[in-house]
Formats: C-alpha cells, structure tokens, sequence
C-alpha cells in the first residue's frame, strides 16, 4: 500500500490517498505501473459517512487483484489525515475533490458506497467517468431522504451529547438492521459501551462530519431528470437487507436514465464492501471490466439482518466491522 496526498482544488486543503497494486495481471489489464486511459487505468474508491477509507482498504486490495489496476483509496475531509470540511462545504465540495483525486491518479472508474455513492453520482453529471458502480447510494429523490433527517442529531453534536447523537442518526437512516429500531435510551447506552472500541470512538469523533454530510444530501435534493444527463455507464447496486430506501432510488434512477443499471444483491447488509468476503468485489470488478450489469432481480428485503453489530460485538450505522484492517504502509509518492 502507497499512502500519499492529493492536494485539493480550492487550494485550502488536502486529501489523504492509499494506492494499491496488484502483484500480478489480472483480466482487466496489465500490472505494471503507468497506465492512465481505458480499461487498464485505475479505479477509485469512495467511502461513507462516519468511517475513513481503512475500512475499505482489503475490499480496495481484493479489486486491484481481480482487475490487474491499481485502486485508489482516499479520506474524504473532515477525517484522517484529510483536511477538515470548510465552512461552505456541501456536495460542491465533494464533486471538485472526487475531480482531483481521478486527475491525480489517472483513475477513469470510480467505486462508490453509502454517502460516496451520492458524490459519485452528482459528479457524474460533470465528470468524465469511463464506467461506476455505486452500493447503495444516498441520494435524495423528490425529499425522499427528509424524513431521515432529525433536527435533534444537530443539535445533539452541537451540545456535545454524542451519545444521544449517535443514537438519533442510527433511528434515522436505519442502517444499523433491527438495532435501529430500539428505543433512544438503548441506543444511548449502546453508544457508550461501543465508544470504548477504536472504532466507536472514531465514529463518534466522525459525528460533527456526519450531520454537514446529510445536510449535503438533502440540499443537494433533485429530481429523477436531474440525472438524465449522465452518460457514464453506472451500476447500481443495493443490498438484499439493507434499507429498502436505497433500491427504491435505483430502481427510480435506473428507469429513467438509460446509462444506468440497478440490481440487487441478495443477502448482503448496507455495510457490504466493508465485510469479509469477495462477492461485492466480484461484481464490481466484472461490470468494470465491460461485464453486464444485469443481476438478480430480487427486491430489496427492507431493514438488514440481525448480524448489524460494530466491533467488539456492538453496533454502528454500517454492521459488523473488520477488527483488523491489513496491510502495511509505505510512503513513496504516488508514483504513477
């Protein structure tokens, strides 16, 4: 793993980046470093909200290996080693950041989870992107997303009560599987205990990050033929037990936009790219490679399973998260 910065468009920040390659070709491409166009270029991944790009990390590494191209990795502001959000921050931001990290790296596709694949979505009403595919993206169609926004999460951050934070943001988005269908005070008491992990931790430190994110979304709020001008070849993809709000903006999107696939993929959470296994990476791989983005037609299964537990057995807004995050770090430049 490469770990280097992409300095950012406004010239007041800076974004944290990991690079991986594969050891040996893979079907996409050769391995060697260099390759800038077409199918042998890179890949980039963009990660949700509340996390950094370390979950990401052994999905990023799996990909690179499938497609024989490098894949990028990198902190969105506000976490990491990334500059914090600005003042005016919103999906704006996002987009001229996403724009950077592909003219750095010479990345053509993109890969997006969760919050990501909003940004990736809005950027590709701009941006040259050669094919995308998106898990579960958070955007808003006609205010669909407004009733997932509570008024008490932002000023829970603002007076420091991060438990109750955590608390109203897991009821809202209802990611976290039947957990977020406990009551307040448990999800409270859940908040403290998990806090003693690195990850609750970090998550909660993410929490301030999380509510300009969601108030992002919703400013950003569009109608189906806001989209109709994307030409990037997109599949969509929404887990089998995530939340059935996710494939309702799929299937809308891909309705009505010509370049855009949907599919579900049964049995896996919204947290999908951040678990083990190789099934996410296997069809993002294959729809990067020119694959067909048809796929089970399965509708969505509503609130995910009863396995939404963080680290150390607790829960978070994306499921059970990895202990471990592997690989070692190196700093040689982006030698692309």
């Amino acid at each position: 793993m490469e770990t280097w910065t992409v300095k950012t468009d406004d010239g007041e920040g800076h974004l944290e980046l990991h690079t991986f390659r594969p050891e040996t070709p893979g079907p996409g491409g050769s391995a060697a470093a260099g390759a800038t166009t077409g199918a042998g270029s890179g890949v980039v991944v963009v990660h949700g909200t509340l996390v950094t790009d370390a979950l990401y990390r052994p999905f990023a590494r799996k990909l690179s290996r499938l497609l024989g191209r490098p894949v990028h990795c990198y902190n969105r502001r506000g976490r990491a080693g990334s500059s914090p959000q600005p003042a005016d921050y919103s999906a704006a931001t996002e987009v001229a950041d996403l724009a950077a990290v592909l003219r750095e790296t010479g990345a053509s596709d993109v890969v997006a989870h969760s919050y990501g694949g909003f940004v990736a979505l809005q950027a590709a009403r701009s941006l040259p992107i050669r094919r995308m595919v998106t898990y579960d993206a958070a955007v808003s169609l006609s205010g669909n997303l407004s009733r997932r926004w509570r008024p008490e999460l932002e000023r829970s951050v603002a007076a420091g009560k991060l438990d109750e934070a955590w608390a109203h943001l897991v009821q809202g988005l209802e990611t976290a599987g039947p957990v977020s269908r406990l009551p307040l005070g448990a999800l409270r008491m859940l908040s403290i205990v998990s806090a003693r992990t690195s990850l609750g931790a970090e998550m909660r430190e993410l929490l301030p990050t999380a509510v300009a994110e969601m108030r992002a979304v919703l400013d950003a709020d569009a109608e189906v033929a806001d989209f109709t001008s994307i030409t990037t070849p997109t599949l969509m993809l929404s887990g089998g037990w995530s939340p059935a709000y996710f494939a309702e903006t799929g299937r809308q999107l891909a309705a009505a936009v010509p370049a855009l696939t949907f599919a579900v993929v049964p049995g896996q959470l919204h947290e999908g790219p951040i678990r083990p296994g190789n099934r996410l990476a296997l069809r993002a791989a294959r729809f990067l490679l020119g694959g067909p983005g048809a796929a089970s037609t399965a509708t969505g299964r509503g609130i995910g399973s009863t396995t939404g537990t963080m680290a150390g057995g607790m829960p978070g807004i994306y499921g059970r998260i990895p202990r471990r995050i592997p690989g070692r770090t190196r700093r040689p430049g982006p030698d692309r």
